[in-house]
């Protein structure tokens, strides 16, 4: 369990890809030397296992599932990733609920200064668009944020200067590929109508079906 408030970035130091799955080594000084084998750490929002621990740099195996759904096959050597280990007891809770369960991936649309903040957009398959709700949660490689503005098409959320200069959003490119993780509640809410109405999960809910199901 994560709560998308990024603590660490790291840098890709070697990726390698094969039919099956692959295995990612990291560069993060500020977080490697208190990791350890088998500890779970979310890398630009995908929660991964780690493997080995040498010095600044862990590694991880990929499933084939894991290069599929997230926008890792697109990643290179030098590419800035975002870092989150899991919350603990009595940790704060400042975002919101992330699982490390990359949905599938967006492409940048903008990102524009407005003052000291920016505007940053990204456009969303047709499938996820069901989980983005104006002024509710999203979680964009890993980090916790708000929609601000949404057209059915594009998410576009309001980044102050600390978001900016703290994650990897100062270093994307118009059409770069980012995570997309929905929030798990609704899903849940969804997965409940689905079976309380004997269908298959959908994801074309209308006002009509949420009401008749007494939301």
């Amino acid at each position: 369990m994560f709560t998308g408030i990024i603590e660490h970035l790291g840098t890709v130091e070697s990726l390698k890809v094969h039919a099956e799955g692959g295995h990612l080594t990291i560069q993060a000084p500020s977080v490697a030397p208190h990791l350890a084998v088998a500890n779970s750490i979310a890398v630009d929002g995908c929660c991964l296992t780690v493997v080995t621990v040498r010095g600044d740099k862990f590694s991880a195996d990929l499933s084939g599932e894991t290069i599929r759904k997230t926008s890792m096959g697109e990643w290179q050597a030098g590419t800035r990733v975002n870092l989150e280990q899991p919350m603990t007891a009595g940790k704060e809770f400042g975002g919101h609920f992330v699982l490390g369960h990359v949905d599938t991936t967006g492409r940048v649309t903008r990102l524009d200064p407005e003052g000291e903040n920016w505007w940053y957009g990204v456009e969303v398959p047709e499938s996820f668009a069901k989980y983005i709700v104006p002024q509710g949660s999203l979680a964009i490689d890993g980090i916790s944020l708000t929609v601000a503005r949404w057209n059915g098409r594009v998410a576009e959320i309001a980044i102050i200067p600390f978001s900016y200069k703290h994650t990897n959003i100062r270093s994307k490119k118009i059409g770069d590929a980012v995570n997309l993780e929905g929030d798990v509640l609704g899903k849940y809410v969804e997965r409940y109508l689905a079976v309380r109405s004997g269908a298959q999960p959908a994801g074309n809910l209308t006002i009509e079906q949420l009401v008749a199901q007494g939301f």
